[in-house]
């Protein structure tokens, strides 16, 4: 017999595949994804002026946590992997923020094409 072959003890490393998440826990989840839902439904109807974006883009951040801390199990995993999403978060955030700033410029040439359909 090969000593290299594999055995089935060999790929029993002890741990399970996934965090099991007690029912509860995964339709308080559910129930608040849906709130959380129903509240960005809610916040299209009205006008924020220049918080528009940053209102909807926060209750989709809210909604994204969610599903990573409990659908995705971060919660449960190595506090490193909370970090580099935190960080992707925040790069997220920086790059969106220089976009926005970028069309800040461009907004009169927009508005004037809106209204007189003169092409840029």
């Amino acid at each position: 017999m090969n000593d290299h072959a594999p055995t089935a003890q060999a790929h029993d490393s002890g741990h399970g595949l996934a965090h099991v998440m007690p029912i509860p826990i995964l339709l308080a989840v559910f129930v608040a994804l849906l709130i959380l839902t129903a509240i960005t439904v809610a916040v299209a109807g009205f006008d924020f002026g220049a918080l528009n974006l940053w209102v909807a883009m926060g209750v989709a951040t809210v909604k994204a946590s969610l599903v990573v801390a409990y659908f995705m199990h971060l919660r449960y995993d190595h506090p490193f992997n909370a970090v580099v999403f935190i960080a992707a978060l925040v790069f997220v955030a920086l790059f969106l923020g220089i976009t926005l700033l970028d069309t800040v410029q461009y907004q009169p040439d927009i508005e004037r094409f809106q209204q007189e359909g003169v092409p840029l």
